[in-house]
């Protein structure tokens, strides 16, 4: 944005095409058209959760039919080797990067992305996120483990990091009356990114795949360019309402009504300041690396416990199970990884809605006192030899782990309102890298240990649920503890007035109204945008499902 002047008249000022300014919407706007463009966005870096998706091709990418193993080679040698192929092991680094940059981008670039607003921050994510595939797809091509790591792992971390956080300020400015059901809807596409991605990043290795090549760099071009369009699509298709905007007939309710909702802002330097910050953080820690250890070994944690009886061979331990058998059970715990990726994809949009009608505090109450009891009563479920209640218990548990992730925007609005909400909701995601720790090691670590006390393997999980189910109580007791913010946090009146009068074209609209904006139902223009993000949604439900079938025959 620059400033002119033009000889004998006043300073007039140049909007770019990306700047906060130029996406204030105008009377007519139809605010359904916001989420679609929410969720082009979360589709696409929701792949995330799926790259597991290359690791075994990777893992052959020289070898081509199977890898070429290179013992001796230490961790150094491996980011530069051209003539041996990459543990798994290594690969799964750049999972680990993925989440520990969305976190830190998230947290550092928060700020920024209040001010330029959504739309900017959804094309530079786009930039970073396809531009790091990119870079990926040749670090395959020379064979280069650390262009992958720093293409997807790092450059495509912030963009996840950006691209996880840009609409949630906007969607929640345009749905005060629906904030949970608002967030959901965009958030539900992170999770559900994988479920499309996967099975598409398949199809397309298998088109690509030749006697000399694994297909993997040529799918990572191909996603790059899928993804960039409708990343780009995303971010036009923001807008920003003017502030004070408000949806026709609707009033907001009075502090009486419900003393967890603020009408006031709190200041992003402040909201760090706070105990009720902090409250959030480590809940949203703790719900987190429950649902994520269990996400990560759920398929060994299905075929260790239950083994045999998954093939009509009760009484059959997994150690006692032959090759064939062992990956007859592999295909059944892979449709269980599937159902419950669906149920946290559903959760993440059904328990923010729900969280409109009985508020965010007891929709966190509800996940852990819920969480406890499924946790503790799991091993039960497994010695019973009830496949149906314990893959059940499970699904409910990973719909509530996306349920916290959709939920806790609102929540952090209702406690520290709008103004800065998404540049706090960035600090709060540190919430997710520090989890994205603590699970994994938590019940990856028991595991080991309880196998290598001779436990045996129907049984290594027994403690690793009582522990998770511990820190669930934990998180219940700091839940209670959250209170509304103390009258010093907010900042007064004039002081919001000033921040939102900087935005050309917001300072008009300061003293509320609908101003004819955000009317509108399923228009043409809202039918076309929501079949665009749609059809991709259901197809990923359809092949979830059809895979999940196996589990119930």
């Amino acid at each position: 944005m620059s400033v002119t002047t033009a000889p004998g008249s006043a300073p007039s000022v140049d909007v770019g095409l990306l700047d906060r300014e130029r996406i204030v919407a105008k009377p007519g706007f139809n605010r359904w058209l916001v989420p679609p463009a929410a969720l082009a966005i979360h589709l696409c870096i929701g792949m995330a959760y799926g790259f597991s998706v290359f690791w075994l091709p990777l893992s052959q990418a020289i070898g081509v039919t199977k890898p070429v193993a290179c013992p001796e080679m230490g961790f150094v040698q491996a980011l530069f080797t051209t003539t041996c192929d990459w543990k798994v092991s290594d690969l799964g680094w750049m999972f680990t990067l993925f989440f520990v940059l969305l976190g830190s981008a998230a947290a550092i670039w928060g700020g920024w992305l209040e001010r330029a607003g959504p739309r900017k921050a959804g094309v530079v994510a786009a930039l970073c996120w396809c531009g790091g595939l990119l870079i990926s797809a040749l670090g395959v091509y020379v064979h280069q483990l650390w262009l992958l790591w720093l293409g997807s792992g790092v450059i495509g971390g912030i963009g996840l990091g950006l691209g996880y956080i840009s609409p949630v300020s906007t969607l929640i400015k345009w749905f005060p009356d629906r904030r949970g059901m608002a967030t959901g809807m965009a958030i539900m596409g992170f999770g559900g990114g994988a479920m499309i991605g996967s099975p598409l990043a398949d199809m397309l290795m298998n088109h690509f795949k030749t006697p000399t090549s694994v297909g993997v760099w040529q799918t990572f071009v191909a996603l790059a360019v899928i993804y960039f369009v409708f990343m780009l699509a995303g971010a036009f298709g923001y807008r920003v309402p003017p502030a004070g905007w408000r949806p026709e007939g609707w009033t907001a309710p009075t502090p009486a009504a419900n003393a967890m909702i603020t009408h006031r802002d709190v200041h992003l330097r402040d909201a760090h300041r706070t105990w009720q910050f902090w409250a959030i953080w480590l809940a949203l820690t703790l719900n987190v690396s429950a649902g994520i250890g269990v996400l990560g070994m759920a398929s060994p944690m299905l075929q260790e416990i239950f083994a045999g009886s998954l093939i009509g061979q009760p009484g059959v331990g997994f150690t006692e199970l032959g090759p064939d058998q062992k990956k007859t059970i592999a295909t059944i715990a892979a449709a269980f990884v599937g159902l419950l990726s669906l149920f946290n994809i559903g959760g993440r949009f059904f328990w923010a809605s729900l969280s409109d009608h009985i508020g965010r505090k007891m929709t966190y109450a509800t996940f852990f006192g819920l969480g406890i009891v499924l946790y503790a009563l799991a091993p039960w479920a497994a010695h019973a030899g009830s496949t149906l209640l314990f893959i059940t218990f499970f699904c409910v548990i990973l719909s509530m782990y996306g349920g916290g992730f959709s939920t806790v925007p609102a929540y952090l609005a209702d406690i520290f309102g709008t103004q800065f909400v998404g540049a706090i909701h960035g600090r709060l995601l540190t919430a997710w890298s520090t989890a994205g720790i603590i699970g994994p090691v938590v019940v990856n670590y028991i595991r080991e240990a309880q196998i290598a006390a001779g436990v045996p393997r129907a049984q290594v999980y027994d403690r690793t649920m009582y522990i998770l189910a511990g820190m669930l109580v934990v998180g219940f007791i700091i839940n209670l503890t959250i209170r509304p913010l103390h009258e010093k946090w907010f900042m007064k009146d004039e002081e919001v007035a000033a921040l939102q009068a900087k935005a050309k074209g917001e300072a008009a609209a300061v003293h509320g109204g609908s101003y004819g904006i955000g009317r509108g139902g399923l228009t043409a223009p809202a039918a076309l945008a929501w079949l665009a993000v749609g059809i991709p949604i259901l197809w990923g439900v359809w092949i979830t499902l059809s895979k999940s079938l196996v589990l119930f025959k």
